[in-house]
């Protein structure tokens, strides 16, 4: 996974839907440690990233889509 964040399974950008659906399921009755524990990887993917192509910077939003944003909103089938 690290340092590109790539998901090892597919090769997708991390966390791809495979991955998705695995953290939601671990994390099934704890949505706000998932949200956490996805941004504190979005800090550490943001460094790594930039380490990799110092000239690229990530864009932030696409990056807080990527890591965070899809974990406010529940599973498909699952009620909020």
């Amino acid at each position: 996974m690290r340092p590109r964040w790539l998901y090892l399974v597919c090769a997708a950008a991390w966390p791809c839907p495979p991955a998705r659906l695995l953290l939601t399921r671990q994390y099934r009755r704890d949505r706000v440690g998932l949200s956490v524990d996805l941004a504190s990887q979005l800090f550490e993917a943001t460094a790594d990233l930039l380490k990799l192509n110092p000239d690229g910077v990530p864009d932030p939003r696409e990056l807080f889509d990527r890591f965070v944003a899809w974990t406010a909103r529940p599973p498909s089938g699952e009620r909020s």
